[in-house]
């Protein structure tokens, strides 16, 4: 049987929550008709993806005298990032075979497909919400990805 509290169905949550754990996921949304429920978790993960996207162009690490802190990476620019929109996967080709959508380098138009994010067995292609030139990808293929994470730079 349901549990509700104050219209809440809570066996509803509770079954997002188990999703959330089953498929290692840290966020799902569901939404019937005017009822819209979110479940997230936090995790270590989950921030620094955000905060610090993996940057590619890194030369070996070099080791480090203890008491000395480390030299700081070089962050990349994601002032005009595209964000991700959702939980998924990303992939930069449309099979593994295909040329990439996007290179480095290369202008694209609003509209124009960057990348796809496979979410829940569903393709999302992902459009440049600007014109603009591409100067930096900041995923590699087959990524999993994080709402908000940078994925691509367009200056």
């Amino acid at each position: 049987m349901t549990t509700k509290k104050n219209g809440v169905d809570q066996e509803l949550i509770r079954d997002l929550a188990g999703i959330l754990n089953d498929t290692n996921l840290t966020e799902i949304e569901v939404e019937l008709g005017d009822f819209k429920v979110r479940v997230s978790r936090q995790t270590q993960t989950v921030h620094a993806a955000v905060a610090a996207p993996p940057v590619f162009a890194q030369a070996p690490a070099q080791p480090v005298a203890p008491g000395v802190p480390a030299p700081a990476a070089p962050a990349a620019d994601t002032k005009n990032a595209v964000p991700s929109p959702m939980v998924g996967t990303a992939y930069l080709a449309a099979s593994p075979d295909a040329k990439p959508f996007v290179e480095v380098g290369q202008t694209v138009k609003e509209g124009q497909t960057l990348l796809i994010i496979e979410a829940m067995k569903t393709m999302n292609q992902i459009p440049s919400p600007r014109s603009g030139t591409v100067t930096a990808i900041l995923i590699e293929d087959a990524q999993p990805v994080e709402y908000g994470m940078p994925l691509v730079v367009i200056e």
